[in-house]
C-alpha cells in the first residue's frame, strides 16, 4: 500500500495522539469529581424504589421525593448528634489516662530510674538526641495532623456535594430518563426504554437490600455494644453499618476494626473485645446463610463466581465506588445481554 502524503498521515497521527493524551489527563483530573457523580447516581437509583413504593400508595411524586430527602437528612444529622458527644467524651477521657501516665513517668524521676538500671547508656545522650528530633520533626508531626484535619474536611465537603448531587438526580430522575430515550432511534426506543428500567431498578433493590443489610448490622451492633457496655456504641454501631455497605469484605473489616478498638480502649483486664469477637463470627455466619438471602431475595440475581469477579475488578479500578457499584453493574450487564444479545442470536 502507498501512502501518498506521508507528511499528513504523520501529522494527523501526531495530532491524535496528544488529543488522546489530553483526554486521559483530562480524565484523570476530574476522577474526583467523576466519583462524586457515579456515587451520587448510585444513591439516587437505590431511593427510586422507595419512592415509587410512596407513590403507588397515592403519594404525589413531589411529596415522596421530598419525604426521602428529608427522611435521608434526618437521618445523617441525628447519627452526627449521637457520634460528636461520644467521641468528645472518649476523647478527653484518652486524653485524662495517658495525662496520668506521662504525670506519673515524670513524678517517678524516670530518667534517675534508667540511669540506675542501664549503667552503662548515657541516659543524658539519649533524652538530648531524642529532644533534638522531637524539635527538628515537629513541623512534619503538626503538618501530619494538619493534613489529617484538611482530609476530614474534604470528606465533610465531598459528602455535602454528593447529597445535593444525589437530590438533584432524585428530582429529575424520569426528565434524565426521557431525555436519555430521546437520543436513541424510534424505532429501538421502546426496547431501550424497557431495558434502562429493568436496569435501574435492579441497580434500585441492590442499593436497597445493601442498606437493609448495613441498616439491621448497626442496629444490632448498637444494642449489642450498649448490653456489654462497651466504649462508644453508637459510633462503632454507625462503623458496623458503613462497613455493611462494602461488598465481600466490607462486614469483616468492620467487625475486625471494632474488635480491635474495643482490646485499645477498654478497661486492661475486661472481657469486652473477645465477646465482641465472638458476637460478630456468629453474627457473620447468620448475615451470610439467613438474613442476607432473605432481604436479597428480590434484589440482584447474579451468579457468586460474578460477583468476586466484579468486586475485584471495581475495587481495583475504581477503589470503594467501584466496590460499591461492581455487583449492580455486572448485574446490569447481565440484563443487556440477556436482552440484546440472546435474542439476536436466537434469530439467526
Amino acid at each position: 500500500m502507498q501512502i501518498e502524503n506521508p507528511v499528513r498521515v504523520g501529522f494527523f497521527g501526531a495530532i491524535g495522539v496528544l488529543l488522546a493524551m489530553f483526554l486521559a489527563g483530562m480524565l484523570t483530573s476530574l476522577s474526583t469529581v467523576l466519583t462524586y457523580i457515579g456515587a451520587a447516581l448510585f444513591l439516587a437509583l437505590g431511593f427510586e424504589p422507595l419512592i415509587s413504593w410512596l407513590e403507588r400508595r397515592r403519594w404525589p411524586r413531589p411529596v415522596a421525593m421530598l419525604a426521602t430527602i428529608v427522611f435521608v437528612a434526618g437521618a445523617v444529622a441525628l447519627v452526627v448528634w449521637a457520634i460528636v458527644p461520644s467521641v468528645s467524651e472518649q476523647v478527653n477521657e484518652i486524653g485524662v489516662r495517658y495525662g496520668a501516665i506521662v504525670n506519673d513517668l515524670i513524678n517517678s524521676n524516670i530518667a534517675d530510674w534508667a540511669r540506675n538500671a542501664f549503667p552503662l547508656l548515657d541516659i543524658n545522650k539519649i533524652i538530648a538526641e531524642a529532644t533534638a528530633w522531637l524539635q527538628k520533626n515537629a513541623g512534619a508531626i503538626t503538618g501530619g495532623v494538619l493534613q489529617v484535619g484538611v482530609g476530614i474536611v474534604n470528606g465533610l465537603f465531598g459528602a455535602m456535594i454528593v447529597f445535593i448531587l444525589m437530590t438533584y438526580f432524585i428530582t429529575s430522575m424520569n426528565s434524565l430518563k426521557r431525555a436519555f430515550y430521546r437520543l436513541t432511534p424510534g424505532s429501538k426506543r421502546a426496547t431501550v426504554a424497557k431495558i434502562t428500567e429493568k436496569v435501574t431498578g435492579s441497580v434500585g433493590k441492590y442499593v436497597m437490600g445493601q442498606i437493609g443489610l448495613a441498616a439491621v448490622n448497626g442496629v444490632l451492633s448498637f444494642i449489642f455494644l450498649t448490653i456489654i457496655d462497651a466504649a462508644m456504641p453508637m459510633v462503632f454501631a454507625v462503623l458496623a453499618f458503613v462497613g455493611s455497605l462494602i461488598p465481600m469484605v466490607g462486614t469483616i473489616s468492620a467487625s475486625a476494626l471494632i474488635v480491635l478498638a474495643q482490646l485499645l480502649l477498654a478497661p486492661p483486664g475486661t472481657p469486652v473485645w473477645w465477646i465482641c469477637a465472638i458476637y460478630y463470627l456468629v453474627y457473620m455466619q447468620i448475615e451470610a446463610y439467613v438474613i442476607s438471602p432473605r432481604i436479597m431475595s428480590s434484589a440482584v440475581k447474579v451468579p457468586g463466581s460474578v460477583v468476586v469477579i466484579a468486586a475485584l475488578t471495581g475495587g481495583t479500578l475504581l477503589g470503594l465506588l467501584g466496590a460499591l457499584i461492581a455487583i449492580p453493574v455486572a448485574a446490569s450487564i447481565m440484563i443487556i445481554i440477556e436482552e440484546v444479545i440472546i435474542p439476536v442470536q436466537d434469530e439467526r
